[in-house]
Formats: structure tokens, sequence, C-alpha cells
């Protein structure tokens, strides 16, 4: 079911995400599938449509930054630095997951990826849903990601309680992930901020 963005779509939106349904809309990337991180149901209900492993987590959204203490625990020095320094932005951060965080969502790695997008109203609704969001990509994997409302739909006929249309997507890229969870950065996917971007950030944060 395809809604167009608006408040009564996503009052709706907020109601399945508590009653633990599975939502799309568009993040500050490409479509992403959203459902409440601390449930399990939901959680295994993203990971059967998207035909993922069980050993890929599944990133996350945050409204705000002191939501990020829900998931993240023992935050290093380095890690606080980039986060308060470059976010909001497409940078997903990975660091030490709280240990009552589902393993349907970390896949049993005891790491977390979570992001604040640089989307004020991207992060609205994830404000009204709770706080955090699963953002995982809107496809079947080993497709490309969805980049409006009916490529998801066209992904998935069955499975989501609701499609927020909110236009086609301008990103060009994912988000770039990078995992501060040891002593060393380690650079998991390069995206949206460029290797070179990204190198000059670590110089500047140490």
């Amino acid at each position: 079911m395809i809604r167009s963005d608006s408040e009564t779509t996503r009052v709706e939106a907020a109601r399945i995400i508590s009653t633990g349904g599975v939502i799309a809309f568009r993040t500050d990337t490409f479509y992403g599938l959203g459902a409440d991180p601390f449930n399990r149901v939901a959680l295994q209900r993203i990971r059967e449509l998207k035909g993922r492993e069980d050993n890929k987590p599944i990133l996350l959204l945050i409204s705000d930054m002191d939501e990020l203490d829900r998931f993240v625990v023992k935050k290093s020095d380095f890690f606080e630095l980039i986060a308060n320094e470059h976010w909001p932005a497409s940078l997903t951060l990975i660091g030490p997951a709280r240990s009552e965080l589902p393993t349907e969502l970390t896949a049993g790695t005891n790491s977390i990826g979570v992001r604040l997008p640089d989307d004020e109203g991207v992060r609205a609704l994830v404000r009204m849903c709770g706080g955090a969001l699963t953002a995982t990509s809107a496809n079947v994997s080993g497709r490309p990601p969805a980049r409006q409302a009916q490529e998801v739909e066209d992904y998935f006929s069955a499975g989501i309680d609701l499609i927020i249309d909110g236009g086609e997507v301008t990103a060009t890229e994912p988000s770039t992930v990078l995992d501060l969870s040891e002593s060393e950065p380690r650079l998991i996917r390069e995206g949206a901020v460029s290797r070179e971007e990204l190198a000059k950030i670590l110089k500047m944060a140490r």
C-alpha cells in the first residue's frame, strides 16, 4: 500500500511501527525498510523479505544524537568526536552494541551501525516512530536499492504494511560505513562520504 508522505501518513506509520509492523520510507540515501529495532518479530520479517543472510547486521537511523546511548555502549573518544563533529551526514558509524539489543539486529556481531541522517524530514519521521528505525535498503538481496516508492512495491508485492511515497531519491550513493568498534577505524563501505573525505575526517580527529 503506497501513500503520499503527509502528517496523516506519518501518524499511521508510527502506529504500524508501534504494533510490530514494517514500513518502507525514503531515507537520506535510498528507500529503506523500517521497523522497531527492539521488535524481534519485525526484524525477522525484514530478513525474510530481503532474503538476507543471518550473519549480516541491520543498520539503524536515529532521530537525535541523544538516542545513540540506547544502542551504542562504551563509545570511544574517537567515536564521540566523529559523531559530534560530522553528524548529521550520510555516514554510518559502527560501535559496540548494548547487550540487550536483539541478535536479529546485530547478527551476533556485538556491534551496531547507526546514522543520524542529514535530512530533517527523515529525522522527523524517525522521531514520530520512537526515535530509531531500521533502515536496511528496500530491495531483495542482490538487487539495486529502490529509488522510488513504486520500485519498493515492485520488489515486494506483500509483506510491507505501508510504503510512504517521499518522492524519488536524489542520492547516487549509499551511506559510507565506518567501523569504530575497535581501536583502529575500518572502512566497511565507501559511499556518499568518499574515501578521501573520510581520510581528512580521520586525520582531523586524531
